[in-house]
């Protein structure tokens, strides 16, 4: 539920400094704010997730308050520093150059105060560590619960998100989830704060209806029915970016020209089942068919692998939990089954050389 050019969040800024600042504990202050003691930890969270998001529906939806709520908070925020933060735009919030310079100031209070809860929690006698993680629905599935099985020596309970890439990156934003499992695509804007450890990579495959066997095919045209071709030059598309969907409809083109898009799916998961149900064909990672590729033949694509990484806040990242998890997901990733999957046929044969990225990309 992972996703790219809209996934990273980053903020647009405005370049150029803010003027006369005075420093106040963990927070750069604007010399005249009419009230500093209001400024609530809550408060620099919603002015977080504004700048993250870029409109108020979506931080709204990121810190799980209605909107009404958070545009009071983001107002009373604003009067507490004692100037504008952000420029309303019809479909955008943009930070004015002085909530651009206030923006590191709160991020930095805000990982101060996670480092302060995990050491609360970490050295706190008998009670248990939650581990708020979210990833990808495949990984998820079936690499996780085993990862977490042989944390073993931890007093930890565990709080878990399925999810799309984009929204892992907000949920890691917004502290709802401490460790993220994530297409490294969905990542490469992240920004600092983080640190990033690969865990897993599965290849990319084209799942096609069992019935159509493509083993010894060199021409669609002339070798396979009308309903057979039907279906190959149907695709359905995992919805994740922009640059990412261009990338897979380039594939396609070259493999399938003439396709069109039957469906459009917010997992793979879901792809794979429309497959299944005989609507066409998709390019899909070979994890997310582990175990039930009854009714789907898999093809080798020669894209890129998809590479997993586990993402978590650099204060976390020491700490022996996590260190174990991690070293846990690697071994289980390392002995993962992965299905069966079938050599390119002959007229896919090269067809990934032109977009080796792609791997890299979602």
């Amino acid at each position: 539920m992972d996703d790219d050019d809209d996934d990273g969040m980053m903020p647009r800024r405005k370049a150029g400094p803010a003027g006369k600042t005075v420093e106040a504990p963990g927070l750069m202050l604007i010399p005249g704010s009419r009230n500093p003691g209001d400024i609530t930890l809550r408060k620099l969270q919603v002015f977080w997730a504004v700048a993250h998001a870029g409109t108020l529906t979506r931080a709204a939806k990121l810190l799980g308050v209605s909107q009404p709520s958070l545009s009071q908070l983001l107002s009373s925020f604003e009067s507490a520093v004692g100037a504008r933060l952000f420029d309303r735009r019809s479909n955008a919030m943009e930070l004015t150059e002085t909530g651009s310079a206030l923006l590191a100031q709160a991020e930095a209070v805000l990982r101060s105060f996670q480092a302060l809860e995990d050491g609360i929690a970490g050295g706190a006698s008998g009670r248990r560590k939650v581990l708020r993680i979210a990833g990808v629905s495949s990984v998820m599935r079936t690499i996780l619960p085993a990862a977490l099985a042989r944390l073993t020596g931890h007093q930890t309970e565990f709080d878990l998100h399925e999810a799309a890439p984009s929204d892992i990156v907000d949920l890691l934003h917004a502290r709802r989830a401490t460790l993220g499992l994530v297409t490294s695509g969905a990542i490469t804007e992240v920004g600092g704060g983080f640190q990033r450890f690969e865990v897993f990579s599965d290849p990319y495959v084209l799942a096609v209806p069992a019935g159509i066997d493509l083993a010894t095919v060199t021409d669609p045209a002339r070798e396979l029915t009308a309903a057979q071709r039907a279906t190959l030059s149907g695709t359905i598309q995992f919805v994740f970016g922009n640059r990412h969907s261009a990338r897979v409809q380039g594939w396609y083109d070259r493999v399938l020209p003439g396709n069109r898009v039957v469906a459009r799916a917010r997992s793979f998961e879901l792809a794979v089942e429309m497959v299944r149900a005989g609507l066409g064909v998709a390019v899909v990672p070979a994890l997310c068919v582990a175990g039930n590729a009854q009714g789907i033949t898999l093809h080798d694509t020669g894209l890129s692998p998809r590479r997993v990484v586990a993402m978590l806040p650099q204060q976390s990242a020491r700490q022996p939990v996590y260190v174990d998890l991690i070293a846990a997901l690697r071994a289980e990733g390392a002995t993962t089954r992965l299905p069966p999957v079938r050599p390119a046929p002959p007229f896919m044969a090269g067809a990934g050389a032109d977009d080796a990225a792609l791997g890299s990309a979602a």
